[in-house]
């Protein structure tokens, strides 16, 4: 009888159905093992779209990179923020947006404009001058670990220090808590992991409006968030705080290990890392800014769009590394077009997915696929954007942030800390691998949710350059 209520009737024009012998499990361990693996081995049998049953969920798989315009254009019928205002909530530990706080949805949509276009300069001069303050207090200086400046640079600093106390402690949590950030997407119930709840709570503690409101330099992002929830009565102070803490994890989850990554393959290929070093060295020199152990090096906005290489190699470590879902929800019964001759029937409620990790490893797009090339997107001293497959030019051929009006809004907010971060330590310290350390490899625990961590720790070596 169980598997009578399980097997789903199929129409003649819906893509088949990859089912698995588990009632609604279906696929998902599979998956959840090695998604890019899985995904391949059903394409290559199934053909660019294909629909697979995991956890209770069918998910209609498109392969094609051809094929994501039409996908990503289809706005009204499907639909991203279903699931996420379904997933972030649950995962962050905030009430949903709902019609109860009129309004709110629409007011945070319109603050992300202020981590684009004119905004990034006083977040981008504000970023500089907090990791480098960091940076000489953890690194020149031999005070501490390392702390992160996104949090000084969004959030502010206490009223009567230069830093937090209690940030080894936050981010000890932190990192907590991201590990079990997939398991919290996929909606396994917070009191089944352990101390997550408590570690949450004390994170989301840290942003209580009563502290925030001590703190000054805030970013005017943040100050403007912290106002419009203050307009909101039936907002807790703990919900408040919860939407301030979904707002560090979204700067911090995926730009810390994105960064992991670029320094690791430039430190990986010292050809490389001595091209991307010597093209800092140059916008610096014809900047007429004279750099000095002794003085802070200061990188404005125009500085950083000039590092092509540097970027090329950040772009490449995304390909190679970030591994995000494009998620969208069947609003309706409808027909999807795929292209001019194709169609699939998609049911309401089903979930249509673009994995572009299939593309970033395409060998007819990328040649050696599984190689870091620090310049592979830089031709003729521009930036590269001519990718093809099947003769045909693609409009997406790298896609760390998501598509369309979903893309990532804090995206060219991370791409300048991670090349100011990448500036300042290649312009302070000689860096090498210590031997004796096997090539790192991703832990494939967060298929799906953005830039993969490393399976294991890898050791670094440091010294200060001479001068």
């Amino acid at each position: 009888m169980w598997f009578l209520l399980c097997v789903a009737y199929r129409r003649e024009d819906e893509p088949p159905l990859i089912k698995g012998w588990i009632p609604f499990i279906g696929k998902a361990l599979e998956f959840g093992k090695d998604a890019h693996k899985f995904l391949k081995e059903h394409k290559r049998k199934f053909g660019d779209v294909f629909t697979v049953q995991i956890a209770g969920k069918y998910m209609t798989f498109i392969m094609d990179p051809l094929l994501y315009p039409n996908i990503i254009k289809q706005g009204r019928q499907l639909d991203f923020h279903e699931f996420s205002n379904r997933v972030a909530p649950f995962a962050f530990g905030y009430p949903p947006v709902t019609s109860k706080f009129p309004g709110l949805r629409e007011q945070i949509k319109r603050s992300f404009i202020l981590l684009q276009g004119d905004n990034l300069t006083p977040l981008t001069e504000s970023m500089m001058g907090n990791l480098m303050l960091v940076f000489r207090q953890d690194y020149l200086e031999q005070e501490s670990s390392w702390k992160t400046a996104t949090f000084l640079t969004m959030y502010g600093k206490p009223a009567s220090a230069s830093r937090h106390s209690g940030m080894s402690v936050l981010e000890k949590d932190f990192i907590k808590f991201d590990n079990m950030f997939p398991l919290l997407v996929a909606q396994i119930p917070i009191w089944l992991l352990g101390r997550t709840k408590a570690i949450r709570q004390r994170l989301i503690n840290y942003f209580l409006p009563h502290q925030m409101s001590c703190w000054s330099h805030s970013s005017e992002f943040i100050r403007t968030r912290f106002e419009m929830f203050e307009q909101y009565d039936t907002l807790r102070d703990f919900d408040k705080a919860a939407h301030h803490f979904a707002i560090l994890w979204a700067s911090l989850g995926n730009t810390v290990p994105a960064t992991f990554w670029a320094m690791y393959y430039l430190v990986s290929h010292p050809e490389a890392l001595q091209f991307v070093r010597q093209e800092l060295e140059d916008v610096l020199r014809l900047s007429g800014v004279e750099f000095s152990r002794d003085q802070d090096v200061t990188l404005t906005p125009a500085h950083l769009e000039k590092l092509l290489y540097m970027e090329s190699a950040i772009k490449e470590s995304f390909r190679l590394c970030s591994s995000s879902m494009n998620i969208r929800v069947a609003q309706e019964d409808f027909s999807l077009r795929l292209d001019a001759e194709r169609s699939a029937a998609v049911r309401k409620g089903d979930v249509i997915a673009l994995y572009p990790q299939a593309l970033h490893l395409d060998p007819e797009i990328y040649e050696d696929p599984e190689t870091f090339r620090f310049d592979r997107y830089v031709q003729n001293g521009q930036k590269k954007t001519d990718f093809y497959k099947d003769g045909q030019k693609l409009k997406h051929y790298l896609m760390p942030f998501g598509s369309g009006a979903t893309k990532c809004p804090g995206r060219f907010f991370a791409i300048n800390e991670i090349k100011q971060f990448l500036s300042v330590i290649l312009l302070y310290l000689d860096l090498e691998l210590e031997e004796g350390q096997s090539k790192a490899t991703l832990d494939l625990s967060r298929a799906g949710l953005g830039v993969m961590l490393p399976a294991k720790d890898v050791r670094f070596r440091y010294r200060l350059r001479p001068v």
